[in-house]
């Protein structure tokens, strides 16, 4: 399917805008070993030959409303301009996320994390090796990007959300993904703060289990989920998610905020 789907962009962008797409590469689940049909998009940096003029983001913005089916093919377009400086203040360039091109806007892509993943498991498909680009992440921006997230993004989401948890049907099935989602996003921060490597949502979901007991059996059904498996969450699962979100990012704080 990956293939298929990566393969079915290059033509057509080959096809409407001839030598524009330099090099291609696979990040995210995919290069991570960890990509679930039901669940995973196709995550791609892709190096351009030029800085996209207005019709060159038309064609684009065509090519993409072709695709915009599951799974979405997604993409962070790298001009030549930024190819060598690797950018991670979530600058402004074409992106596209769940299948929707946008342009113009911060593109939150933009991290040490993605530069992580795309040189120590990137796939090329296109392009130069990953290993001849001189991919610079630094270990402090690096750190200070997770715990800063973990604070401002998770915990803020947090508490922006448990007012909202009164009017849910105690016995009423949730979103599977939302909940994994609280489950697994923290824990695979905590593990970059620990060891500067990056994991897949499954395999974070083993590392919070690991690491806080008092939330395994969740921690445990939240990796089956993404391993293929039906699952039920519920209100009270998503109230542990919530309380796991601060229990992991209070830790990784008190362990590594001394680092920066």
């Amino acid at each position: 399917m990956i293939d298929k789907v990566t393969n079915t962009y290059l033509e057509l962008v080959d096809c409407e805008l001839p030598g524009f797409v330099q090099g291609l590469y696979l990040v995210g689940s995919a290069a991570l070993d960890a990509w679930q049909p039901r669940l995973s998009d196709i995550d791609t940096i892709i190096l351009t030959a030029s800085e996209p003029t207005a019709d060159d983001l038309a064609v684009l913005d065509k090519i993409h409303q072709s695709m915009a089916t599951r799974p979405y093919f997604d993409a962070v377009y790298v001009p030549p301009a930024l190819a060598t400086a690797w950018p991670t203040h979530q600058e402004p360039v074409p992106f596209v996320v769940n299948g929707v091109f946008r342009t113009g806007k911060p593109c939150g892509e933009l991290t040490p994390v993605v530069w992580q993943v795309f040189r120590r498991y990137g796939v090329r498909v296109r392009g130069p090796e990953i290993a001849d680009l001189d991919v610079g992440v630094d270990p402090g921006e690096l750190l200070r990007y997770n715990l800063d997230n973990l604070r401002d993004y998770w915990q803020a989401s947090v508490v922006e959300n448990t007012p909202h948890l009164a009017a849910l049907d105690p016995a009423q099935p949730l979103d599977a993904e939302t909940v994994v989602w609280f489950v697994t996003g923290p824990a695979r921060l905590h593990h970059t703060a620990a060891t500067g490597d990056i994991i897949s949502k499954a395999a974070a979901a083993n590392y919070l289990a690991e690491l806080f007991p008092q939330h395994a059996d969740l921690a445990r059904r939240a990796a089956a989920f993404r391993a293929g498996e039906p699952a039920v969450f519920t209100l009270s699962d998503l109230r542990e998610a919530f309380d796991s979100v601060n229990t992991v990012a209070d830790d990784a704080w008190r362990r590594f905020g001394t680092r920066l």
